[in-house]
């Protein structure tokens, strides 16, 4: 049988006919050669620009893996090995799929965390690196083969790819005495009320809870319909088929209405709940108790388990109140930072502040900050047609304004309406450079991103 090999050491298949069966006198050899395939195997699957890994959910999938199916030019079966290193030169292979059968792969976020852990990554907030930067981001490196016969067998052919790198960063824990140990969950929302089932944006996230398998999402939706999905892939899915509550495995999209929400995903019993839910500021410095426009909303930040809201306020009071209506509304009767179901107005002065409610310990704080906003031709003709758009710190380093309705034009972030401190974007590439080119910007309503947390980046998401 040695003879049924090719010396170039690509795979024979030899097919032994009969010659009585052919009217020949002696047997005749098919034979078939699988050949190196023209096209290099290559991942197929988008990438995201960072990938964040949690100690919570290490079962949860940090990223499938895809791949094309390249040609060996044989019938012959084609299995597939996916390798991840934590070394760009693969020196060390630190995850192995093993022989695979399919063109795509999962990889877990334990998995990633593993690699990660190798480097000596970890979610521990008081740990830096030598630079003093926080110690949880680095990069892996995944590639995948494609083989007819045995991987790395002499007698094997196989194509191998590029090297991907791929970016993560593990959650770190809330620090001590902050928040409740709150994260962001694998979990979120989407759909055409959300984020144009993925088209505009990634999902809304849940957060955890102080009850496991219980997410919270505050969502702000337009009318649609909208789902829940794990890591942003349709994978793992849930709608709801009877509209009465429960979830089920890709079940019927969930019918929404325009507003703000509290979504309440419970996975141990496979039910969710979505009521109306939004506190804001209304008060005579703000506008005119809700005769001038609505409340100042708050944004949830999940670090500290808290509101927040960037506002310019007028000399005057004010109060917050919940979903916009006097049903619900908060003072300050002692003047002493705590606040009271019904209680007295609290006073301000004319400036810029970050507001932060507590709704666990029934407090608040007020800091007079400085806030970025949204000016040019596109918003409000660079200041000469009202106010800037203010935004919210919603994250440490991440900023966000909300529902901005933007016309034809140009648009640039300063500070507290000053053209001291101003970011524009000179290459048009989403950096942002301190006195930059202007931004063109499209006639629509959008949420827009400030990210500070590695240089400066800014992300417009159509609503």
């Amino acid at each position: 049988m040695k003879g049924l090999f090719n010396p170039t050491k690509n795979i024979v298949l030899a097919i032994v006919t009969l010659g009585l069966l052919l009217g020949c006198e002696k047997e005749d050899f098919l034979v078939i050669e699988a050949r190196q395939p023209n096209e290099q195997i290559a991942f197929t699957n988008t990438f995201s620009d960072n990938y964040v890994v949690s100690n919570q959910t290490r079962s949860s999938i940090a990223e499938r893996f895809v791949w094309n199916t390249p040609d060996f030019e044989a019938p012959t079966t084609v299995s597939y090995r996916l390798e991840g290193s934590i070394q760009a030169d693969f020196a060390s292979v630190d995850y192995d799929s093993g022989t695979l059968s399919e063109t795509n792969h999962a990889v877990t976020m334990g998995n990633v965390l593993g690699m990660l852990e190798l480097l000596g990554l970890d979610d521990d907030p008081a740990t830096t690196a030598d630079g003093g930067e926080p110690n949880n981001t680095g990069t892996l490196y995944f590639r995948v083969s494609a083989f007819v016969g045995s991987s790395g067998a002499d007698n094997g052919v196989s194509t191998l790819s590029e090297v991907r790198a791929v970016p993560f960063s593990i959650l770190e824990r809330a620090p001590e005495g902050t928040g409740a140990g709150i994260s962001v969950a694998t979990w979120g929302v989407v759909g055409s009320a959300a984020n144009d089932w993925g088209g505009a944006g990634p999902d809304i996230p849940f957060y955890t809870t102080d009850q496991n398998g219980v997410l919270v999402s505050y969502a702000n939706l337009k009318d649609g319909e909208i789902k829940f999905r794990e890591n942003n892939d349709w994978g793992n899915n849930l709608g709801d088929d009877g509209a009465d509550g429960t979830l089920e495995a890709g079940g019927a999209n969930i019918t929404v209405t325009a507003g703000d929400y509290r979504i309440l995903l419970d996975l141990n019993s496979n039910t969710y709940s979505i009521e109306a839910f939004s506190w804001g500021i209304v008060g005579s410095a703000w506008n005119d108790w809700g005769g001038a426009g609505p409340d100042a909303k708050m944004f949830y930040d999940y670090t500290t388990n808290t509101f927040k809201v960037g506002v310019k306020l007028l000399d005057g009071e004010f109060k917050f109140r919940f979903n916009n209506d006097w049903g619900n509304n908060l003072g300050d009767d002692g003047a002493d930072g705590t606040v009271e179901a019904n209680g007295a107005n609290i006073p301000s002065t004319a400036g810029f502040y970050t507001i932060t409610l507590d709704l666990v310990n029934n407090t608040y704080t007020m800091e007079a900050d400085e806030l970025w906003g949204v000016v040019g031709s596109g918003y409000n003709d660079w200041g000469g047609a009202g106010p800037d758009f203010t935004f919210t710190e919603v994250n440490t380093d991440l900023w966000l304004a909300q529902n901005v309705t933007l016309i034809d034009g140009e648009i640039k972030f300063r500070v507290n309406e000053d053209w001291g401190n101003n970011l524009g974007d000179d290459g048009a590439d989403g950096t942002l450079e301190a006195n930059g080119a202007n931004i063109v910007v499209t006639a629509g309503t959008y949420d827009i991103y400030l990210d500070f947390s590695e240089g400066g980046t800014y992300t417009l998401i159509s609503k």
